[in-house]
């Protein structure tokens, strides 16, 4: 894959692993709570999340990832993803570059094995990351100890903000 920019400090499940999550291979976000600031697909994009200064759209400040509404109600925000192919996955990047007020305090990722169009409602979803802090701007390289082979994500941020992008090393 040309143009592919590895974080020199990434783990070595990054520098082994395809991306699971990538667009070109026919990964997708289907579904999302919010994407009122920024929508659900730019958090798979392959290139690197950039911030361009003075840039705004009709929601507000443009930001290149995934970003909610602040919730006003309890709960939290998720969005489900299909990866290009099922597969075994060693690590995941949960990356939220350039975002710094506005990042999720935490998350934590689900996973399914499904052939089901809409796995949200009939998924036999399994916490694959617990709830994990996070920092803005900052890589978060995870790693996964589960062998089993897996289609869909689930994404959880609580409760709400933003991921710059998502990698998902299998």
């Amino acid at each position: 894959m040309a143009n592919l920019i590895i974080n020199e400090n990434a783990p070595a499940f990054a520098r082994r692993y395809m991306n699971l999550a990538d667009p070109r291979l026919g990964a997708q976000a289907l579904f999302a709570t919010d994407e009122f600031f920024a929508p659900k697909n730019r958090m798979l994009e392959p290139q690197p999340a950039v911030f361009i200064p003075g840039k705004y759209d009709e929601h507000g400040k443009w930001m290149d990832g995934w970003e909610t509404r602040r919730k006003r109600t309890k709960g939290y925000d998720y969005c489900i993803v299909k990866l290009a192919r099922a597969g075994v996955i060693h690590g995941i990047d949960i990356d939220t570059s350039h975002f710094t007020g506005n990042f999720p305090p935490a998350a934590s990722i689900d996973a399914c094995f499904s052939e089901s169009a809409n796995p949200q409602d009939d998924g036999d979803w399994r916490e694959i990351v617990p709830s994990t802090t996070l920092q803005g701007n900052h890589h978060h390289y995870l790693d996964i100890g589960d062998t089993r082979a897996y289609t869909h994500l689930r994404v959880n941020i609580y409760p709400d903000g933003g991921i710059a992008r998502l990698r998902v090393y299998g």
